[in-house]
């Protein structure tokens, strides 16, 4: 494990060149881990949440990943940016990955079934592809990368099932909450390219540093956590939720964001359905009907699609 951590928190520029010629089928192995750790947190939050309310789990989340974190950060001898401009833009990281969209997306999925939101909020790759072409030009935006998007959504939808689809247009403040977190979700991808110069510990542990001075404070002011009784199954829920699926993915997540790009790391969103489904027939001994095999080998073209040309560029 030390050493896993110790390479996903590599400083850039240390070996970079090496993981774009001869280890680039690692980057791609890492993309799937991500998406194994955040489709998890699903799961992780049904049970979780069920006792502890969304405003609290949240807190609790980004706390125990940023004491998880720090502690990296203290075994590598690392330390956080003191300058006032990164701890700022630290804080609008955080906004982007944690605060504003665990607490926008725990809102709307109140009020939207679960299925409709999954699939938007899988549209992540598709709202960075827009920011990117329109606004920020910071990689290439080629038609063949919007197809990908567009295709991996499809096989989203044809996984979950179409007729999820007869939701829209009903509890719209839901809906376009779900919307606002992918949103969020895919804006966090690029605003996070900034960091390229600090290592991957260094950016996750100040984004939920930032997230847990933020929520904490909120959880005790609306929910009052003093007065609740989780089980230790919750309990247990809470801690994998916050050092597995946040802190180990966030390790993950920013490396991935100097390597792939943001639209390749927001691909993830689409391989996170993919991989629900592999594991359901590996441990539950669930079925694929023709629909969802269809549906998986649309979103697995999707992603390949988003970061053929990058890994084409890489390997020249």
């Amino acid at each position: 494990m030390a050493v896993s951590l110790q390479y996903l928190s590599k400083q850039p520029g240390q070996g970079m060149k090496a993981v774009k010629k001869t280890n680039y089928l690692i980057e791609f192995s890492l993309l799937g881990l991500l998406a194994i750790l955040w489709g998890s947190s699903y799961f992780l939050l049904k049970i979780a949440v069920s006792e502890i309310p969304p405003l609290t789990l949240i807190a609790i989340r980004a706390t125990i990943a940023a004491l998880f974190l720090q502690a990296i950060l203290i075994h590598r001898k690392e330390s956080l940016p003191r300058d006032c401009k990164t701890r700022r833009q630290l804080l609008v990281q955080a906004f982007f990955n944690a605060i504003g969209a665990w607490t926008i997306l725990a809102w709307g999925q109140q009020y939207v079934d679960s299925g409709l939101a999954s699939v938007l909020n899988s549209t992540s790759p598709i709202f960075v592809f827009l920011y990117t072409f329109l606004f920020t030009r910071h990689e290439s935006t080629t038609a063949l990368k919007f197809f990908g998007a567009c295709l991996g959504l499809l096989g989203v939808v044809l996984i979950i099932g179409v007729d999820v689809l007869a939701g829209l247009g009903q509890q719209v403040a839901g809906q376009m909450a779900a919307l606002a977190g992918a949103m969020l979700y895919g804006y966090a991808a690029i605003y996070g390219k900034r960091f390229s110069n600090l290592s991957s510990t260094v950016t996750a542990t100040g984004t939920m540093i930032w997230s847990a001075i933020v929520l904490i404070p909120a959880s005790l002011l609306i929910d009052q956590p003093w007065n609740l009784d989780p089980t230790t199954n919750a309990i247990l829920a809470a801690l994998a939720l916050g050092i597995f699926s946040t802190a180990f993915a966030l390790l993950i997540y920013f490396r991935l964001i100097k390597t792939l790009g943001s639209m390749g790391v927001a691909s993830q969103a689409y391989l996170r359905v993919a991989i629900a489904v592999a594991l359901g027939v590996i441990f539950l001994d669930e079925r694929i009907t023709l629909v969802v095999g269809i549906g998986l080998m649309t979103a697995i073209a999707g992603v390949a699609l988003i970061n053929l040309p990058q890994r084409s560029l890489a390997t020249k």
